[in-house]
């Protein structure tokens, strides 16, 4: 992974291990480099990413009204999970 963001053999080593953080625009290239975003990285409490990635990609290209009706079923499953 070093070598495929352009540095030296122990710069990630040295990040993971708590030496030193990289700049904000390395720390970028990290996230691109995991296919993350930024928020995606330091969200330890979600469960399947991918998986929500990919339902709010498609969630992007629907009308307003297959929104609605999505919401409406999320409601619904979540009230019911909550009880």
């Amino acid at each position: 992974m070093s070598y495929d963001l352009g540095h030296s053999r122990g710069y990630v080593y040295n990040i993971s291990s708590g030496k030193a953080l990289p700049p904000l625009k390395e720390f970028f290239a990290i996230c691109d480099y995991f296919g993350l975003t930024p928020q995606e990285f330091f969200d330890e409490g979600k469960e399947h990413p991918d998986l929500i990635r990919n339902a709010v990609s498609g969630m992007k290209q629907l009308e307003e009204e297959d929104l609605l009706v999505l919401l409406s079923l999320i409601n619904r499953l979540t009230k019911t999970k909550g009880s």
